[in-house]
């Protein structure tokens, strides 16, 4: 069982404890009702609380979430954990392991693997991702160890992507255009009036005449967003053939999520983590496009 503990501040004395974790704390109103119905999901100063139950300032609040009962099925595949705390799990994700299990792909997906981790160590915990990359991208994922934590980074997460494209980009600039599903296919994307919102930021930061390394920033978070709109510009990441990439160079899209900076939801202290580009994204030999030497840092150029 999770706890954590909240100190009530002086602006919201007087309030319902229900407001509080609300407004203050975040919480969603899906978990305040589940604890509710836990036995001292609520506690006030070591009490049973009511939601309705009022505070004062320097109060000490704290929920109380019980071990996860729906549990991903355990596999044996190893997983490299970058960073681990009792609210956290920060692992990398290697290119052709999906994110959850579907028809055939039973038991090597990154679901099954961290619950596979989980359950060595003894936490019954459920496989949270706190948001999803595609098969064959590489990198960080942030994994939440409880609702609460979930909910909380669901909005609360950036992350910066490194990319090889095709073709001679300079500077910086940004594709805005909406993701449609491509008629008549399950999984292909491309841009469309008909769309959802989309907003993707890209740096160019090395080039070689025939590929370019960039850097990217998303504003939303939509399926195969970095790549449909590379593609969309006429800059196809390499490798990616679904959206007119070659893979001459590369099988794989060349596209990896290396860092993730956070604010933590309990200690509110800021994390950020870096992760090195794989091999396969190595191997590129690029001129830098920036003042400061970044060659050996992403490409791994003297």
């Amino acid at each position: 069982m999770r706890e954590i503990v909240f100190e009530v501040p002086a602006e919201m004395d007087g309030a319902k404890l229900k407001n509080f974790l609300r407004i203050s704390c975040g919480m969603s109103a899906r978990l305040l009702v589940k604890l509710k119905q836990q036995p001292m999901g609520l506690v006030i100063n070591g009490a049973h609380a009511r939601s309705i139950d009022i505070l004062h300032c320097g109060d000490k609040v704290s929920i109380r979430m019980p071990d996860d009962r729906k549990l991903a099925e355990a596999g044996e595949t190893s997983i490299a954990v970058v960073y681990e705390d009792e609210d956290l799990l920060v692992v990398e994700k290697p290119s052709g392991m999906p994110m959850h299990p579907s028809p055939g792909h039973d038991m090597d997906t990154l679901s099954n693997a961290v619950a596979g981790y989980f359950a060595k160590k003894g936490q019954q915990l459920a496989v949270r991702s706190v948001y999803r990359l595609d098969k064959d991208t590489t990198g960080l994922v942030v994994i939440a160890k409880n609702p609460y934590i979930a909910a909380r980074l669901a909005s609360g997460i950036e992350k910066e992507y490194t990319a090889i494209c095709e073709g001679e980009l300079f500077g910086e600039g940004t594709v805005d255009g909406p993701i449609a599903r491509m008629e008549g296919h399950g999984i292909q994307r491309e841009v469309s009036p008909a769309g959802i919102p989309a907003v993707t930021h890209w740096r160019a930061v090395g080039e070689n005449g025939e590929y370019t390394l960039l850097k990217l920033r998303l504003e939303t978070g939509r399926t195969h967003q970095i790549r449909v709109h590379m593609a969309s510009i006429g800059h196809p990441l390499a490798g990616d053939d679904m959206y007119g990439g070659k893979t001459d160079a590369i099988s794989r899209q060349a596209l990896h999520c290396g860092r993730v900076e956070l604010l933590h939801p309990v200690t509110g202290k800021e994390l950020v983590f870096e992760s090195s580009l794989p091999e396969d994204m190595r191997k590129f030999s690029f001129k830098s496009l920036e003042k400061k030497d970044i060659l050996y840092k992403y490409c791994g150029q003297q």
